[in-house]
């Protein structure tokens, strides 16, 4: 890739399909921003981003929580604060270590994402019956890819 393409990721894209990335983006977040909507159970977005990390990489330690969410230890104290005091985690004391302590999901936190993550794909569910039998075919067509796009992080590999 040259040094433009590798600054400029629209710059990769020069051998393949046309995509409006601009128009893909919007999509894309005002998709986002309509699963959004809903109530949250008292939780920001990055409460919940960081509720289902818990969820899916717990018991973690703190920092390793902070890394994972990509935030700084300030805003994770808060953040952690916050969970604490919905009842949605709760801190343990790692044994011969007084001064760390792992984070874990409550039972009602658990519940919480559950409720979340239902109403969010009745949301979804509800949109996608606007869509043609053609549009929905395409869609399916494109999930392996969004779902790439999804769980890539384009800072750890310029592949396709």
């Amino acid at each position: 890739m040259s040094e433009t393409g590798s600054r400029d990721g629209t710059a990769a894209l020069a051998d393949v399909p046309q995509i409006d990335v601009t128009r893909l983006r919007v999509a894309i977040a005002r998709v986002s921003r309509r699963l959004r909507r809903h109530e949250l159970a008292g939780l920001t977005p990055t409460q919940l981003a960081a509720l289902a990390t818990v969820e899916s990489a717990g018991p973690l330690r703190l920092g390793d929580l902070a890394a994972a969410e990509r935030i700084a230890p300030s805003t994770l104290t808060r953040l952690v604060t916050a969970l604490e005091e919905l009842s949605y985690v709760e801190r343990c004391a790692v044994p011969g270590d007084a001064r760390a302590s792992t984070l874990s999901i409550t039972p009602l936190g658990q519940s919480a994402l559950e409720r979340i993550r239902q109403e969010t794909t009745v949301v979804l569910a509800d949109s996608l019956l606007m869509l043609s039998p053609d549009q929905l075919a395409a869609l399916a067509a494109a999930l392996p890819a969004l779902e790439r796009l999804a769980d890539a992080d384009p800072r750890d590999s310029p592949g396709r």
